[in-house]
């Protein structure tokens, strides 16, 4: 059984930075590409940043440029590290998997909620101004 567990979200300060993580237990995570989405008070969830196997990455428009995904498939880990945060970043943050493409088969990192499939319960972030 997948499970996604998220860490390391908190408050911060307009301009900083914060790094969230997800670990994967139950599989092995090199097997999946991996994403965070991000879901605001009173709306629907956003993609943020998708990572695939090959370390293929995509990003959401409003965080390009300030947000970097990474996998560590040793320690069965993916982070989101973000910079120059905003208060409008403030949102409960998710991590999500979906199976990684078949060998020799290119699969682009996916920016759509329903093409994952492994949900962690999320992390909040909040950024003050």
């Amino acid at each position: 059984q997948v499970v996604l567990e998220e860490s390391g979200g908190g408050l911060v300060q307009a301009g900083g930075s914060l790094t969230v993580d997800c670990r994967m237990t139950g599989d092995i995570i090199n097997n999946y590409d991996m994403a965070w989405f991000l879901q605001a008070p009173g709306k629907e969830r956003e993609f943020v940043a998708a990572v695939t196997w090959a370390s293929n990455t995509n990003f959401g428009n409003s965080v390009r440029g300030r947000f970097t995904i990474s996998r560590d498939n040793r320690k069965n880990t993916v982070a989101l590290q973000m910079t120059s945060l905003k208060p409008e970043d403030t949102a409960v943050y998710y991590c999500a998997a979906r199976g990684s493409s078949p060998a020799g088969i290119w699969q682009p990192p996916s920016p759509s909620e329903s093409d994952y499939y492994h949900w962690g319960q999320g992390t909040q972030v909040t950024v003050s101004s």
